[in-house]
């Protein structure tokens, strides 16, 4: 193998470490560049800017890369999710291969490199109090570990045990957790401090610590043909004369576009972030649960992705168990297995070390799991579905969310017992990596003996597996829903290892993996035709998401990665949780949405290379959300050259307008609804935005959610409050109509919340029953009269005669019918998006970016997230351009 240039990033800490070297042999490298430097807060402006100028002072360009190389952590989770995005970008854009190194061991590499020798404790500072530890033995071959993984501790406590070891003496510290624990280590008599400047990663040292990982996946990349950066050479998806692509092995099933069924090494989609300890959210619960914190941690979750509109999962409680005896008795009806009764689930809520989950459509449960840790073990107890419900994914979705539990609560496999007779079930089970271990005979009442399954925790093949989707249940084209769980097997289907008949498709997507199909000439006409192809990322909260516009606003490919069963658990959205699920999405929707894009095409996946521009969510938001999405763009522009685009959130729901109404033209007034904003906006003209009025407390999104838990409905609350309310009377219970008549825009949603859990917590008392309809439908009617009474006082006042809404609330049918009536019978035009563009989705994102384009408004690759950016601020000229959905 000839040698190979790469590119090596780290921002897991202040140090902003960038260099190139060129790797010629497996344990040495050549360092051409370096452009290492301390950067507190300001990595995502600066990272790939300094990329860019490492490879300028070593005379390449981003065409010359034939490696990406990335710092995983430890250090700040932020830092490293900015590091870890930018590389996946980079990675995708230039269609290379990704290595994740260890900051860990590049610090100890730093020391080596250095000229140290002999025993070396590193300490970075993990905040909290704590820090990321590790000792090494240095000699003249290298860095050796002297542990298994990274691991947190608080600082006192390594303090104490480093101190406590019978060759503290000859310890040579390093490391930033010095920089705030140097004198506790020192009053212990640890004192053989390295020089400051020793005590951070560099690039170089990244590159030396991770230099035989780069060499294997280099040589295993070097048999591959790469298709070349966008911008830099061009790529027509031909390949030379005489070459095939991989074919898979016989038997084995190959989705076509995943590129986590692709394990190949370097992998942009498989390297993530190294954490070492779950986020607050969870360790709060397993404090609850009186658990004790893990040492080390490797996932943060699973692919809980929803697999139909409504059905989400929650914990069970009490409350479900007459509906879940109910579905246990039909869903087992003939079955070999028997029944449990409604007092053995009753008595599970006594038992310690339990988890059970219930999946539930609008209220109805339609499915459950239940499992029972034993030592480090998870013993699945129960699994039952709806006999109507399957086929939507719901059992493997529960035996993943019960095998999570398990996983947080210390069991390292999950083990069940199977009918032998029900090959579903265990095609299910195998899908999800199980194994067959053993068998009991005569089991079952009936006298079927039960086969002993078994699988490692976290389960590997929840992430990856194939989904195939029968005719009948495959979306309308241009709008899908990443599912990465295989669904509920049938009698008389394949299993899911096995190649179904006809040839059903099969979902996942990878443009990257392998070398590029081939294209004809037709092919390329109908994309350069299709032209300027415009990229819109979303991830500004819990839904990672992407989709293609071609150059008259026609939508290619949507496609959206929702975390909402994961947050589920905790009424709400975690921020840290959603941070790590895009972190760990992004990849996989990135090459879903140019599969996609390429099949409306009528040709294979499209490349970076056929896209004009990149539009990305830059604000508002939550900030650790926003920066995985920005950066990953930031990362892709700078590897292929295509313009960045910076796209204003609620911009981004005002234009999904367009989408229903393409001759909408401002003025105009509209309404944005969302979990996170309630506002009036005075459309002067496109870009140029006067904010009326917003909400001084709650937005109405998040005040649907509250009352839905206070019910223990679920999250989210909308779409269950709304179900309900449609079956309810509006006038049974008075709520207030706070602010209502305020003489202002300004919107209040805190009272009425406080009002509606009062009345709760009252009838409680009182031991009547709630009517759950008549509950919803009130509290319902109580939001929308106030929002149709200031928005009616917006459209006198502004003299409009076209009023749009906009946000995940806009899909609320009460209030879309609500204004229509009102503004009906007025004369003014009321304009509300496709339910599919309500919510957080790309397409809307890419239609701003579309018209910024045109426009000639690009941002430059210092951009960075702008969690409060405001809409009246973000003042753009466009010209006019946009078609239906």
């Amino acid at each position: 193998m000839k040698s190979q240039i790469v590119l090596a990033l780290d921002t897991s800490c202040d140090m902003l470490c960038c260099a190139v070297g060129r790797i010629a042999r497996p344990n040495s490298f050549e360092m051409l560049s370096t452009h290492d430097h301390l950067c507190r807060r300001h990595a995502n402006e600066e990272l790939v800017n300094s990329a860019i100028e490492a490879l300028a002072d070593a005379g390449l360009t981003m065409v010359d890369v034939d490696a990406v190389l990335v710092g995983r952590g430890p250090g700040s989770f932020t830092g490293v999710r900015i590091g870890i995005a930018t590389a996946k970008g980079l990675a995708c854009g230039l269609n290379k291969p990704l290595v994740g190194g260890s900051t860990l061991d590049a610090t100890a590499w730093t020391a080596w490199q250095a000229g140290v020798r002999g025993k070396l404790a590193v300490a970075l500072d993990a905040m909290r109090g704590e820090v990321y530890p590790g000792i090494y033995e240095l000699d003249e071959s290298g860095v050796h570990r002297t542990f298994a993984a990274e691991t947190v501790q608080k600082a006192d406590a390594c303090v104490a045990e480093w101190a406590s070891r019978s060759d503290s003496g000859e310890l040579q510290l390093t490391g930033n957790g010095l920089i705030k624990y140097r004198d506790r280590f020192e009053k212990t008599g640890l004192d053989n401090v390295l020089a400051e400047s020793l005590w951070y990663p560099t690039g170089a040292a990244l590159l030396a610590a991770s230099c035989p990982e780069l060499w294997v996946t280099l040589c295993a990349d070097d048999v591959e043909m790469r298709a070349p950066a966008s911008g830099q050479l061009q790529h027509d998806g031909q390949l030379p004369v005489g070459s095939q692509p991989d074919a898979p092995a016989p038997g084995q099933l190959q989705p076509a576009n995943s590129s986590l069924a692709n394990p190949r090494p370097g992998n942009p989609a498989l390297v993530l972030p190294v954490y070492t300890r779950l986020s607050d959210a969870e360790e709060n619960e397993r404090q609850r649960l009186g658990m004790a914190q893990p040492t080390s941690v490797a996932v943060t979750g699973v692919a809980d992705e929803l697999a139909g509109l409504h059905t989400q999962l929650r914990p069970m409680s009490i409350n479900d168990v007459e509906q879940v005896t109910a579905l246990e008795r039909e869903a087992f009806a003939g079955a070999a297995h028997t029944p449990w009764s409604r007092t053995m689930f009753e008595d599970e809520f006594a038992q310690p070390g339990r988890t059970w989950w219930i999946a539930h459509d609008r209220g109805e449960i339609v499915g459950f799991a239940g499992g029972m840790l034993a030592g480090d073990t998870l013993e699945l107890l129960d699994v039952a579905v709806s006999p109507s419900r399957r086929r939507e994914h719901i059992a493997a979705r529960l035996v993943a969310r019960v095998a999570y539990d398990g996983h947080v609560l210390g069991a390292q496999a999950i083990t069940l017992e199977v009918a032998e007779l029900n090959a579903p079930a265990q095609a299910l089970y195998k899908s999800l990596g199980f194994e067959k271990v053993g068998r009991r005979r005569k089991y079952y009442r009936s006298g079927e003996d039960a086969l002993i399954m078994t699988a490692s925790l976290p389960l590997a093949e929840v992430g990856s597996a194939a989904i195939r989707v029968r005719e009948a249940d495959k979306p309308a084209h241009g709008d899908k829903t990443v599912s990465c769980a295989p669904r509920d097997p049938v009698p008389g289907e394949p299993a899911p290892d096995e190649p179904a008949p006809g040839g059903d498709s099969v979902l996942g997507g990878s443009a990257l993996s392998g070398v590029p199909a081939r294209r004809d000439a037709a092919a390329r006409e109908r994309i350069a035709a299709a032209g300027p192809l415009v990229l819109g990322i979303e991830s500004s909260c819990d839904e990672t998401a992407m989709a293609i516009l071609d150059g008259t606003g026609r939508v290619l490919a949507n496609v959206v990665a929702t975390q909402i069963d994961f947050h589920a658990r905790f009424g709400g959205v975690v921020p840290e949780i959603a941070s790590r699920k895009h972190t760990e999405a992004i990849v996989g929707v990135f090459e879903e949405t140019l599969a996609e894009a390429g099949a409306a095409l009528g040709t294979t996946p499209l490349t970076p290379a056929d896209l004009a521009a990149v539009g990305v969510t830059a604000g508002p938001g939550l900030v650790g959300a926003l920066v995985v999405g920005v950066a990953f763009a930031k990362g892709l522009c700078g590897a292929t050259g295509l313009p960045l685009i910076a796209v204003n959130h609620l911009e981004g729901h005002l234009l999904a307008n367009l989408f229903a109404t393409p001759d909408l033209e401002p003025p105009f007034v509209a309404s944005l609804v969302s979990g996170g904003n309630t506002m009036l906006v005075h459309v002067r003209a496109w870009g140029d935005y006067e904010l009326l009025g917003a909400t001084i407390d709650d937005a109405v999104g998040e005040a649907f959610d509250k009352v839905a838990k206070a019910l223990g409905l679920g999250y989210p609350g909308g779409p269950i409050i709304s179900h309900l309310a449609a079956k309810g009377n509006p006038r049974a219970i008075h709520f207030p109509r706070a602010m209502m008549h305020s003489g202002d825009y300004r919107f209040s949603l805190s009272g009425l919340k406080t009002a509606v859990i009062t009345y709760i917590q009252g009838e409680n008392r009182a031991g009547r029953p709630i009517n759950l309809s008549d509950l919803a439908a009130s509290f319902e009617a109580a939001v929308i009269d106030v929002q149709v009474s200031k928005a009616r006082r917006a459209v006198d006042e502004c003299e409009v005669d076209d009023f749009c809404v906009g946000g995940g609330v806009a899909a609320n049918p009460e209030l879309r019918e609500a204004y229509q009536r009102e503004f009906g019978r007025r004369g003014v035009r009321v304009t509300v998006p496709p339910l599919k563009a309500c919510g957080d989705n790309g397409a809307m994102i890419a239609l701003a970016a579309l018209r910024s384009y045109r426009a000639g408004l690009f941002a430059d690759l210092s951009l960075d997230a702008a969690p409060n950016a405001k809409l009246d601020v973000w003042t753009c000229d466009y010209p006019p351009v946009a078609q239906p959905w």
